[in-house]
């Protein structure tokens, strides 16, 4: 049960499959054989040769990733950096740009890295209330 590397139509990779999987689609013409593999199978009848690489015959279009908004990820994103001084700090917290009480959501565009004191100082003010501007917009990362 080898992996078998799975092509799309253009070469680019979609996953890895079983061989039992790789060889139905090669059988039913959904994909053909790029690269084969050693050792061959032994079946009763005959040795099957191993695919190794197939790539698909048919186009599959893919939805575009997306990174999972997570505390991490925020930071991460951040460098973890204090939007608001620009400390880099070994405890960041994170902190809504509009409060949630004023219909701000959990969003890429809307939860920053914050120090504590500056989370502390601005509390349940947007930025503008608290005169204290971000020093960049938050932005959902690409993939």
């Amino acid at each position: 049960m080898q992996p078998v590397l799975l092509l799309n139509q253009d070469f680019s990779p979609l996953n890895l499959c079983r061989t039992p999987r790789a060889l139905a689609l090669v059988e039913r013409g959904k994909a053909e054989v790029v690269e084969y593999g050693l050792p061959p199978i032994a079946t009763p009848v005959r040795p099957v040769a191993r695919p190794a690489v197939i790539r698909l015959v048919g186009y599959l279009r893919l939805p575009p990733r997306r990174i999972g908004l997570s505390r991490r990820a925020v930071h991460r994103r951040d460098g973890y950096t204090c939007q608001y001084c620009g400390a880099v700090t070994a405890r960041p917290t994170l902190d809504h740009v509009v409060p949630r009480r004023l219909g701000g959501g959990a969003n890429w565009t809307n939860l920053v890295t914050a120090c504590r004191e500056c989370n502390h100082r601005k509390g349940g003010r947007t930025p503008e209330q608290a005169s204290m501007p971000l020093r960049c917009r938050p932005f959902a990362p690409s993939y």
